[in-house]
């Protein structure tokens, strides 16, 4: 029962928190208008600005912050325990991450939709806005670099879930083509989607389409690297309505289904217990420690508990998606409330659901050698260490059982349970991988809009696009260990992943400074944004450090490609950090100027 009042606890502060801090900003801090003209109306063109429907552009922008980073975060945090990681979620969604999404997403709407980066350089300093762009470009590399592994180590892992994420492309460039150029209403193209979607998970691993994923699921790293990658070129280049849109729409269907499947399985285990084992429904119960400070192997919980939970609770990469594209297919300024703060919130959400999936779904039962561990049996099986836990894997995999064992709880078959939640990873994965391209083209194009460079042959979307993708396929490539062969390829986005957490939290420090400039600029109180400013900003500052020349990665070798990749990537960005809070600094202590554009 305590798993189900926590689910039922989270949802209603989640709701609460935005009927009043959530309209608090909207109307005395931000002062939304409906009147007010977007950039995407203003600026319209079809491709890139597109004015879109509230219900659709929240889709794209849930599913583009979210990502596997809620689910794989959570899932190797509750090994300090449940409760700080719960803590962490459910109230740094509410007063950290909300509001530094709807502010990147308000001050981008009253900045021509640019990019926050962008915008750094009106609000901070000329100077800000290129350093800005150069973090933006080395976190996006790296999150290109890494999102190809994870999809095709998702895809690997469950088989099952190739097909349904590959249908899911044409579904979602006719469900485009039925709402933009066809002019329907948003309900029946909603209900063909998701029954389409169902369909392939049932059907789509069975006969011949069952060897098809076999057969792919067998391909080497780096043909998926590529391939999914050349997806991505192809998503960035076309206009938002045919494939971006669409089909985040698609993925936001499928994940409230699934939210409201694992909801209803909790309710189910917590009065009647999991699915039968052996003739007997096992209790739920939390099998997870509450806290515990001290886990085998795991470094510290402070900061690195800020820094492994980013999607759930705060992540700098949701600044890139507000200000980068959600800004520029907003049509209205009042639904920044919703699809700002109002993401976020669903976000925390599925995190506390990820949480509860670990430490108490897992313990419904999972298969081992010796038979189905059950308690605290299962929870040991998978979480016996950090070093154990920290897989990617390890991370996927229980959530995914956890997930599979509530809904199992009403009667769902097992293996289709496991199947829907691989899918689900996989597939979120996928849409923030193509938007990350889309975001990396747009950091291309501005970089190569600069003074210092005036590269004018990579502003256009191709050019920049191909930029965006060789240098990701670059560091994607690198062998992690060993020669360059066919089968040790595809891993070099691992070299630079330990040191991304604090760089992408770094992000969302600095999308705060821009944040706080405005509010600072609209003569507003700053009482409620200076407090996560400064914690977005030490943390993960506090976290490269350890990282880089006190964690493990420093007791590598020091002619380890590793150890020289984190070194430079760690003092390239604390080098800029401090630079640009320099700057801000400075541009705080002068008198508010009159704002040089929007509100």
């Amino acid at each position: 029962m305590e798993t189900l009042i926590i689910a039922i606890a989270a949802g209603l502060g989640f709701v609460i928190a935005y009927h009043t801090y959530g309209k608090w900003l909207g109307k005395k801090v931000f002062e939304l208008s409906s009147s007010a003209i977007c950039p995407s109306e203003a600026l319209e063109d079809g491709h890139d600005f597109v004015p879109t429907k509230k219900s659709v552009i929240f889709g794209h922008h849930f599913t583009s912050i979210a990502g596997t980073g809620p689910i794989v975060g959570p899932a190797i945090a509750v090994m300090w325990g449940w409760l700080p990681a719960l803590l962490w979620v459910v109230l740094g969604s509410i007063f950290v991450g909300a509001v530094h999404d709807f502010g990147s997403l308000v001050v981008s709407l009253r900045n021509k939709g640019q990019s926050v980066g962008d915008i750094a350089g009106r609000y901070i300093s000329p100077r800000t806005r290129f350093l800005f762009l150069l973090v933006l470009f080395l976190g996006l590399t790296v999150v290109l670099a890494i999102f190809g592994l994870v999809i095709a180590a998702v895809l690997k892992m469950y088989p099952a879930a190739i097909f349904p994420c590959l249908v899911q492309i044409p579904i979602a460039i006719g469900i485009g083509v039925l709402l933009y150029r066809k002019g329907a209403g948003i309900l029946i193209p909603s209900i063909i989607a998701l029954t389409l979607m169902y369909l392939s998970v049932i059907y789509g691993d069975v006969g011949i389409l069952k060897s098809i994923n076999v057969y792919l699921a067998g391909l080497p790293l780096i043909v998926w690297v590529v391939i999914l990658l050349f997806y991505s070129f192809i998503a960035s280049v076309l206009p938002v309505w045919t494939l971006l849109q669409p089909r985040d729409y698609i993925n936001a269907l499928q994940l409230f289904s699934v939210l409201i499947l694992i909801v209803v399985g909790i309710v189910a285990a917590a009065f009647f217990g999991g699915a039968p084992i052996e003739g007997t429904r096992p209790e739920l119960t939390i099998a997870a420690p509450m806290i515990d400070i001290d886990p085998a192997d795991a470094p510290l919980i402070f900061p690195f508990l800020f820094i492994t939970i980013a999607c759930g609770a705060c992540s700098g990469f949701h600044c890139l998606v507000a200000s980068g594209t959600s800004s520029k297919q907003m049509k209205c300024e009042n639904d920044a409330m919703f699809v700002g703060f109002g993401s976020m919130l669903t976000e925390g959400f599925l995190a506390t659901l990820v949480i509860l999936a670990c430490v108490a779904g897992l313990a419904l039962g999972i298969p081992s050698d010796s038979g189905t561990l059950l308690g605290t049996e299962a929870w040991e099986a998978r979480y016996a260490s950090w070093t154990t836990a920290g897989g990617l894997g390890a991370k996927v995999g229980a959530f995914v059982d956890g997930s599979a064992n509530f809904i199992a709880s009403i009667g769902i078959p097992h293996a289709f349970g496991i199947a829907l939640m691989g899918v689900f990873v996989a597939s979120f994965a996928g849409t923030t991988l193509d938007t990350a391209c889309r975001l990396q083209r747009y950091v291309v194009q501005e970089i190569a809009a600069t003074p210092t460079f005036k590269l004018n042959a990579l502003t256009g979307k191709y050019m920049a696009t191909t930029v965006a993708v060789i240098t990701a396929f670059f560091l994607a490539s690198i062998p992690v260990n060993g020669p360059w062969t066919l089968s040790s390829m595809g891993t070099g986005g691992l070299i630079l992943w330990p040191m991304f957490g604090a760089i992408n939290q770094l992000l969302a420090g600095l999308a705060f400074l821009v944040i706080t400039a405005y509010i600072w600029r609209t003569k507003k109180p700053l009482w409620f944004i200076l407090p996560p400013t400064l914690f977005m900003l030490c943390m993960p500052l506090w976290a490269m450090i350890m990282q880089a020349f006190f964690g493990t990665a420093a007791e590598a070798s020091w002619l380890a490609q590793e150890r020289w990749g984190l070194l430079f990537m760690a003092c390239a960005t604390i080098i800029l950090e401090c630079w640009i809070i320099v700057e801000a600094f400075h541009c705080i202590k002068k008198a508010p100027a009159q704002m040089s554009g929007g509100k």
